[in-house]
């Protein structure tokens, strides 16, 4: 039995199977008695009756009850008082003769007492008085009557039972027909062909199957979207591989058929061509390495960090100016490296765009739970149509004529999100572009 449906269908029929079967035969075992006086024809509804002709009509009317009760259901009832005196003769049975003396006579095939004696104490409403109910059943009336009566604690268990099969059924069936939904989903979504409304019904459910579907549909629209972000990844790789190969065979073929003064002249060209694809490899690259195990994190003090990029930036661009306003005391935890790579690309980006005549500001602050750092230049900015696509791989704005490949903004955005925070992009009120970091203080990496 290795499905399991059937392993809960019968974890749960026999669990009630146990539960109904015990209490009944606990109940049964445990309180005999009290059984046979509510269940036995004539004895349920005595006590009362028998009490309320005695208290209205007197000791003859509830006599004649005691008598017509034993004419009718063989019962002999004595009543008692409080002091154990008799109320009514009663209709006690006579006790059996004794055969000491017949022949081949053995007492030990008969019972002591040929009946079953049964007591029950009942009080009054109206009066507050207390009686003391004494019956007698001869044994065979009493199994008679128990072969009868284990007819309905017999069928309502069936019934019980089946009642139980059926409810057990449609728990089970509404615990496996999710999984087994959600078991076909996990097969498309490893064959790449997950259809997201292929669980549109199960994540409508109140209950945690209906949790579990939603957060697998998230799941698998969020892997769909990484599985197209790869695949145009590796379509915009190959064809910002294209160009510069292209004109490396290009140039080598007009080497070829140079003279060697021409080819001495193009040296330089295929050496800009090779630096150039080299750089664009290495940005592949890092924007790869994003995605794998960073390792630990470490404390990362923000202030040198950003005073060693400003001396590295103006090393390439020294007729810059980068003015910083960031507190000393800010630090958070993180992944040096890859901070560094994605303040550093802002950077790169904010000079490649910012007039001479005006300082590049970069902005630090926090407020406890998120630090944010800001980076602006005073350059024409990025037209409104382009701003969801700026982060992008391999992204240029149409109208920005300026070196590079189009990964320094999504390797800084992948490596933001990698320490759960995120970039925005945006022009600036005042004229320029703003480039802002927000990264929680107290996260989980992504």
């Amino acid at each position: 039995m290795r499905s399991l449906f059937w392993r809960i269908l019968a974890a749960f029929w026999l669990a009630l199977l146990l539960v109904a079967g015990l209490s009944i035969l606990l109940g049964r075992a445990l309180n005999q008695d009290t059984w046979i006086i509510a269940r036995y024809p004539g004895m349920h509804d005595l006590a009362q009756q028998w009490t309320r002709l005695y208290e209205n009509q007197g000791p003859a009317a509830a006599q004649q009850l005691l008598e017509q009760r034993r004419r009718d259901y063989d019962l002999s009832v004595q009543v008692l008082d409080e002091s154990g005196q008799r109320l009514v003769d009663g209709t006690y049975l006579p006790r059996p003769p004794r055969r000491n003396n017949d022949e081949g006579f053995d007492r030990r095939n008969l019972p002591r007492f040929p009946w079953r004696q049964l007591s029950q104490e009942y009080t009054s409403a109206e009066s507050d008085h207390t009686y003391l109910f004494i019956y007698r059943i001869p044994h065979g009336a009493l199994e008679a009557w128990h072969r009868g009566s284990l007819l309905w604690p017999l069928s309502a268990l069936g019934i019980a039972l089946v009642v139980l099969t059926i409810f057990s059924l449609l728990v089970t069936l509404s615990i496996t027909r999710p999984l087994n939904r959600l078991r076909r989903a996990v097969h498309d979504l490893g064959q790449t062909a997950y259809q997201q409304d292929s669980l549109a019904r199960l994540a409508r459910r109140g209950d945690e199957l209906g949790v579990l579907a939603r957060d697998f549909n998230r799941m698998g629209a969020r892997l769909q979207r990484l599985i197209s972000s790869q695949r145009q990844l590796l379509r915009d790789v190959s064809h910002e591989l294209r160009s510069p190969l292209a004109r490396l065979r290009i140039a080598l073929a007009l080497a070829e058929r140079a003279s060697p003064e021409q080819r001495a002249s193009m040296w330089p060209r295929l050496e800009q061509e090779c630096d150039r694809l080299e750089a664009l490899i290495a940005e592949i690259l890092a924007l790869a390495r994003l995605d794998a195990e960073p390792g630990p994190t470490s404390r990362v003090e923000l202030l040198p960090l950003l005073e060693r990029l400003r001396e590295d930036a103006q090393l390439l661009s020294p007729e810059q100016h980068i003015q910083l306003r960031v507190p000393a005391d800010l630090a958070l935890d993180g992944w040096p490296d890859m901070l560094e790579r994605a303040l550093d690309n802002l950077l790169r980006n904010a000079l490649r765009f910012n007039p001479t005549d005006k300082p590049l500001e970069v902005e630090a602050d926090s407020d406890g739970a998120v630090l944010r750092v800001r980076v602006r230049d005073h350059g024409p900015g990025a037209d409104a149509e382009h701003l969801a696509q700026l982060g992008e791989p391999f992204f240029r704005a149409p109208n920005q004529d300026s070196p590079g490949h189009g990964l320094g903004l999504a390797i800084a955005r992948r490596a933001v999100e990698r320490h759960a925070g995120r970039l925005r992009l945006a022009n600036h009120p005042d004229g320029g572009f703003v480039a802002t970091l927000e990264i929680p203080l107290a996260r989980h990496a992504a």
